[in-house]
């Protein structure tokens, strides 16, 4: 093998380098060692495992989510129909409760129409997972049945104002009302002005 070997005088340092005009041999050439790749792929696996740990909290998370966005249009559901029920015009209270007030006369709550006047007990209702009505009112949940939902009227209402809390739980068969615990709740207080 002939090498060539070049000396050179570097002005900057006052020495000779040695300057070698010939490749490298393959054994120098860059690459990974064992212990790395084995760290790497270590590495790897450790950051997959911690993602597929997250993947059942994600879909719990998401499916609380629809359950919670389905109370909410059971909800407006709800409050369209209380704000179509037929009640007394406003200014009309005196067919209701004596005017001027007498505590010797009780008010005759039996004048307001529909929903407003079954005031003495809640309504319950139930709805599927679409949202849509099943079962009878106050009725057992039946076996369709995902969502329950309680109003309960206030009373008495105002001149112009009736006031409602409405409250969906799921599942339909936990009544909250009896000690059940239910694995969601969303509530609304609402105001039917007219």
């Amino acid at each position: 093998m002939n090498f060539r070997i070049t000396l050179e005088f570097d002005c900057a340092t006052d020495q000779y380098q040695n300057l070698r005009r010939m490749k490298p041999p393959v054994s120098r050439i860059a690459g990974f060692s064992l212990v790395e790749v084995t760290l790497a792929l270590g590495v790897a696996a450790f950051c997959l495992l911690v993602l597929l740990g997250l993947l059942p909290t994600g879909l719990k998370t998401q499916q609380n989510s629809i359950q919670q966005t389905t109370a909410n249009q059971i909800i407006s559901q709800i409050f369209s129909v209380l704000r179509a029920d037929v009640r007394l015009p406003p200014g009309q209270a005196n067919k209701v409760c004596p005017d001027p007030p007498d505590p010797n006369v009780p008010c005759n709550w039996s004048a307001l129409h529909g929903n407003w006047l079954r005031r003495a007990t809640p309504d319950t209702l139930y709805f599927t997972n679409d949202a849509n009505q099943t079962g009878t009112i106050n009725g057992d949940p039946p076996a369709d049945a995902a969502f329950r939902a309680n109003i309960t009227y206030r009373m008495p209402p105002s001149e112009t104002t009736s006031l409602a809390t409405i409250r969906v739980s799921w599942p339909a068969a936990v009544d909250p009302d009896n000690n059940g615990v239910p694995a969601g709740l969303v509530t609304a207080e609402i105001a039917v002005n007219r």
